[in-house]
């Protein structure tokens, strides 16, 4: 949703943005074609093999770190506030494609690694090995949404008894005996949940919301892109109230606290059935847009 997210953050040629998730650059690339010479771009990204596709352009800026650092990070830049803010959540392709960082099913034999940024100690096969049935069961369910949580984290704890479950094959070996339905998006949603897990996706993204009223200048915009109904709840309750929670309408006045957003668009903005077509990837992808008040 390359061209609706930037027309959604209404670019001005002079303003400054900020790129929370900058991956291949796509993104980046189409704002700083509206820009002038004037305006800046600053550019977030935990994962160094990101800095490559960062452009030799003097407008920007690539800053390798979460973008739940965003606002610290900006004021060491002496940056306060900013015209535009894009995020656009989960994978990129390049983490994906590579079978060394263990992000897909396809590479048997990788590691499950799964980490953004190579720089923290957690991976996908810690998680495996030391967290609790519980927390497994917790884990599969909340970020995966898979069917049978409870089974899966009491085999998988069994299993690990018995042999080590470091790579995508033994994951999978350990797993066969409770799958249920089309083996490929079972365990796309048991992969999901322990990517989300080791990068902490949902606990980074409530940080950066949380960051948004005091970022973004008046009339500035927030375009956030989400793969997972977890993370398009929170967006979606932020910026409809600035929490986390569904709040109800008062029940005499039949109003909601206000919030410090206009939105933008209602209903998530979704993808084409072209571009679904060409990026099946995108399928699952929704974007909402907020306006600060």
């Amino acid at each position: 949703m390359l061209s609706e997210t930037i027309d959604a953050l209404q670019v001005k040629a002079g303003g400054t943005y900020v790129d929370c998730t900058f991956g291949g650059g796509g993104h980046s690339k189409a704002i700083l074609n509206m820009l002038d010479a004037d305006g800046r771009l600053l550019v977030f990204d935990q994962d160094a093999d990101a800095r490559q596709n960062v452009p030799d352009d003097p407008r920007i800026t690539f800053l390798q770190y979460n973008f739940r650092h965003v606002q610290r990070i900006l004021r060491l830049h002496r940056i306060e506030t900013v015209d535009g803010i894009l995020a656009d959540l989960g994978v990129s392709s390049h983490q994906f494609d590579e079978a060394g960082r263990g992000f897909s099913t396809r590479f048997n034999d990788a590691l499950l690694d799964m980490r953004m940024d190579q720089r923290q100690e957690l991976t996908a096969a810690g998680i495996i090995e030391t967290y609790t049935e519980q927390a497994l069961h917790k884990l599969f369910e909340q970020y995966g949404e898979v069917t049978n949580a409870k089974t899966l984290a009491k085999t998988i704890v069994q299993y690990r008894q018995l042999t080590p479950v470091k790579t995508v094959n033994e994951l999978r070996a350990a797993a066969a005996s409770v799958v249920k339905g089309n083996p490929n998006k079972y365990f796309a949603q048991v992969f999901q949940a322990l990517r989300m897990a080791v990068n902490d996706e949902a606990g980074a993204l409530q940080e950066l919301l949380r960051q948004l009223p005091s970022l973004l200048k008046k009339g500035g915009r927030a375009a956030i892109i989400t793969f997972h109904s977890i993370e398009d709840r929170l967006v979606k309750n932020f910026f409809r109230s600035g929490g986390f929670d569904e709040v109800a309408p008062d029940a005499l006045f039949g109003t909601r606290p206000e919030s410090p957003f206009v939105l933008v668009t209602k209903k998530p903005i979704i993808p084409s059935a072209a571009e679904i077509r060409q990026n099946p990837r995108s399928r699952s992808a929704k974007l909402r847009v907020a306006e600060r008040r």
